[in-house]
């Protein structure tokens, strides 16, 4: 049986996270897992205002497909130090190893662009604007990561660039 990851993706609105996590999880055959699917879940199924919960419930989702040996994709926006050292949390109770996964777009002009626009692909999902993208809380890293600038870069030239990162850290 192969060994279980879990993959961190974590970066601002717009960066092209979720684009490079969807295509890892193609390539690696892996779950899947969005923080803004299971948030806006939660807002449409139980009508709550969601804080932290869908973080907590996309841990529990991690870990019950980490413990069946399948590699995890976790795709959200990661922006504190309590939620990247509770995803790492995941993988350490699951005995597995995790990589973390910085997507910036160093060119504020394009991020700015890609921001304003971008169309939500969950039905009822609020995208943030580029205010709102600019002013979030966004914690400096203090671990090891692999970063990646989608900047001037197509998906599939972003795509390369992270596995390239990948192999080097995995091996």
């Amino acid at each position: 049986m192969r060994q279980a990851k879990l993959v961190i993706f974590s970066g601002l609105p717009g960066s092209g996270k979720t684009t490079l996590a969807r295509m890892l999880s193609v390539y690696a055959n892996a779950a899947f897992v969005r923080i803004d699917t299971i948030e806006q879940a939660l807002r449409d199924l139980c009508e709550i205002a969601v804080e932290g919960e869908g973080y907590r419930l996309a841990y529990r989702v991690a870990a019950d497909n980490l413990r069946l040996g399948q590699t995890v994709i976790a795709d959200s926006c990661n922006p504190i130090e309590l939620t990247r050292r509770e995803w790492r949390s995941v993988a350490e109770n699951e005995g597995c190893a995790c990589v973390e996964v910085e997507v910036i777009c160093s060119d504020p002009e394009e991020h700015r662009r890609r921001v304003e626009i971008r169309e939500a692909d969950i039905d009822r999902l609020i995208l943030p604007t580029w205010l709102e993208v600019q002013s979030r809380e966004y914690h400096p890293w203090t671990t090891d990561r692999v970063v990646v600038d989608t900047a001037g870069a197509t998906p599939e030239e972003s795509f390369r660039q992270l596995l390239d990162f990948m192999e080097r850290r995995l091996t």
